[in-house]
């Protein structure tokens, strides 16, 4: 796949502010991140039924798998950047090894529909409002579109994966505004630890239906923050 560099991404500096992930864009303003405002709106019933499963198997297994799966993500993410890039990487752990075997069916499945890529690892902002890093803008199957690669430990139904959707919807609101593109379409290639692929493609009223919703989620994280300021 080739590079089109006609859009410029902003520098972008990740910093904690009160526990939270921020970005700071150019030198200048500091926006929520899109996985601050989801956490922080996230429905109280996702929450609880999280906690009863940390609660079933316990907090040292929770947090073992937890970690384990993120250690695993950024490996499976760096192998794919470096594919991009056509830069050798190598990572003979075992964690690597999996990563590894997990990046190449992506590669094989998914990236193989990808002719062109604009960005890679580019945060995307929306002035005023959040900020986020996205995995890559890329032309999917003749179309402009947001792609992000995750990992995850078992296959997911796509009703599981509303986070995901709501992310590349935002991203794509936030690359449509900067750069005045109209991006409808998100891609998610995601791959589980025993290598089955699976490619959601989000489009059309679908994606529309994702972004009207991030906007629900926008309005209730910055009325969140003014009532608890105004406390």
């Amino acid at each position: 796949m080739k590079h089109n560099n006609c859009y410029v991404y902003p520098k972008t500096v990740r910093e904690m502010i009160e526990g939270k992930r921020h970005y700071e864009i150019n030198g200048g303003e500091k926006l929520p991140s899109v996985t601050t405002i989801l956490s922080s709106t996230q429905d109280p019933e996702k929450t609880k039924s999280l906690q009863a499963w940390r609660t079933r198997i316990g907090e040292v297994e929770a947090t073992r798998i937890v970690d384990e799966a993120g250690i695993r993500g950024t490996a499976m993410h760096k192998i794919l950047e470096n594919y991009i890039l056509k830069e050798g990487y190598i990572d003979l752990t075992s964690v690597g090894r999996k990563a590894h075997n997990m990046a190449m069916r992506i590669i094989e499945q998914g990236l193989c529909n990808i002719t062109e890529y604009f960005g890679l690892e580019a945060t995307l902002f929306y002035p005023g409002l959040y900020a986020g890093a996205t995995d890559m803008i890329a032309t999917h199957k003749g179309e402009m579109a947001i792609v992000d690669f995750k990992q995850t430990n078992k296959p997911k139904k796509r009703e599981w994966i509303e986070d995901y959707c709501l992310q590349l919807a935002a991203y794509a609101m936030a690359h449509d505004y900067v750069h005045k593109t109209n991006i409808t379409k998100g891609v998610i290639m995601m791959c589980s630890k025993d290598n089955y692929y699976q490619e959601f493609v989000i489009a059309g009223e679908e994606f529309k239906k994702y972004k009207y919703k991030w906007l629900g989620k926008i309005s209730q994280y910055y009325e969140k923050r003014k009532e608890s300021n105004d406390a």
